[in-house]
């Protein structure tokens, strides 16, 4: 099926609904990671969604399975795999978290990204 402009999505007008919430509490490990997800699209396969997410200074126990590709708009994370190995990134970062990922996600200070992710279906 051929697709026109009218099909592109702009995220600055975009519908969408927004969804609040925190890491089950099994997962936590400081702060109250408090989220919001704007989701601005999804493919009709539901295997892949982009848009503007929001976090709270915290740390929780993060295992991925799905392709997450992250640009850091504002504030500083750090990533840090089951062997301690840790990466941080800052405002202005570009980044992809692996499926298989597993580790923990510790937001240093509110963050938002914009997110791009794809997640094969069985």
């Amino acid at each position: 099926m051929s697709k026109t402009a009218a099909d592109i999505v702009d995220f600055a007008t975009a519908p969408s609904e927004d969804a609040t919430w925190r890491p089950d509490p099994a997962k936590i490990l400081s702060g109250d990671p408090l989220q919001t997800v704007r989701n601005l699209y999804s493919d009709p396969t539901g295997q892949f969604s982009a848009g503007i997410w929001e976090g709270a200074v915290g740390a929780w126990r993060v295992s991925y399975t799905e392709e997450e590709f992250c640009h850091l708009l504002s504030g500083t994370i750090e990533l840090t795999d089951g062997n301690g190995a840790a990466r941080r990134f800052e405002a202005g970062a570009s980044f992809v978290v692996p499926a298989g990922f597993e580790g923990i996600w510790r937001n240093l200070t509110p963050a938002r990204k914009l997110y791009v992710i794809y997640e094969r279906k069985s």
